[in-house]
């Protein structure tokens, strides 16, 4: 089963976004969307979620894709309502919910959170929550649906170093647990080197690159998509590291 992109293309007004969007991205594994600011990422994810219009298709395991049976994160996403954070991630079951919660969900809603590193908010109001923390909350709400595809916008550009890798850590054993697809625009080229299984590399609305961080990225395409020289260096530990130097 997978994702399939075909001639996608988006229009915002009178300009066009993204331009002859193709790929195959297969289910278990985590896929990243990298380019720069500008280049279509959140379009994408946006077109693939049926919250943009699109040209071309996208199918998801061989049918249009219905935003009510994946798992979708804005990058602008945020709670006003003065809801108790567990009450949000409950929230993820909606459509299993009734006039009384049994205590099984309640403590699996609260055991999302304490992977997650915040389960002492659990009684916590929504607006009382930093912009990190309701990531974090809006994230363990999408888990506990257990969606097949994930789609998720910067989902951890509010976070510090911790807590990202916190939320790879659990993205990644949903992925081995469950076998889905997660799709995530990254801005950190290092994140998405140590973490994403495949990279999409977008430029001006074209796909740039499809492949393992190391076969996409190079100090040429670096170049030619993000203007600036760098460098990539191995760490100690195996990993691909990009080392900026200058603008182009």
């Amino acid at each position: 089963m997978s994702l399939e992109l075909k001639s996608v293309t988006v229009t915002r007004g009178k300009a066009q976004i993204l331009k002859d969007i193709s790929g195959t991205l297969e289910r278990g594994q985590i896929v990243g969307l990298i380019g720069p600011n500008g280049t279509g990422k959140s379009t994408l994810v946006n077109a693939i979620a049926t919250i943009y219009p699109f040209g071309g298709t996208i199918h998801w395991e061989g049918r249009p894709v219905k935003l009510g049976e994946i798992g979708y994160m804005p990058q602008q996403a945020h709670v006003r309502a003065s809801i108790s954070v567990t009450e949000t991630v409950l929230l993820g079951r909606h459509e299993g919910l009734g006039w009384r919660v049994g205590n099984a969900l309640v403590d699996q809603a609260i055991a999302m959170l304490d992977e997650f590193g915040i389960g002492h908010l659990h009684n916590r109001s929504m607006h009382t929550l930093s912009g990190g923390q309701q990531q974090l909350v809006l994230l363990a709400q999408r888990l506990l649906r257990e969606p097949k595809l994930l789609l998720l916008d910067e989902a951890t550009s509010a976070l510090d170093v911790r807590h990202q890798m916190q939320v790879f850590d659990r993205l990644r054993a949903y992925v081995d647990r469950t076998g889905a697809l997660v799709v995530i625009a990254i801005h950190d080229l290092n994140l998405a080197a140590r973490h994403a299984d495949t990279i999409m590399l977008l430029n001006r609305g074209y796909v740039a690159g499809l492949g393992s961080f190391c076969d996409v990225v190079c100090a040429d395409a670096l170049r030619e998509v993000y203007g600036i020289e760098a460098e990539l260096l191995q760490s100690q530990s195996g990993q691909t590291v990009v080392l900026p130097l200058c603008a182009a």
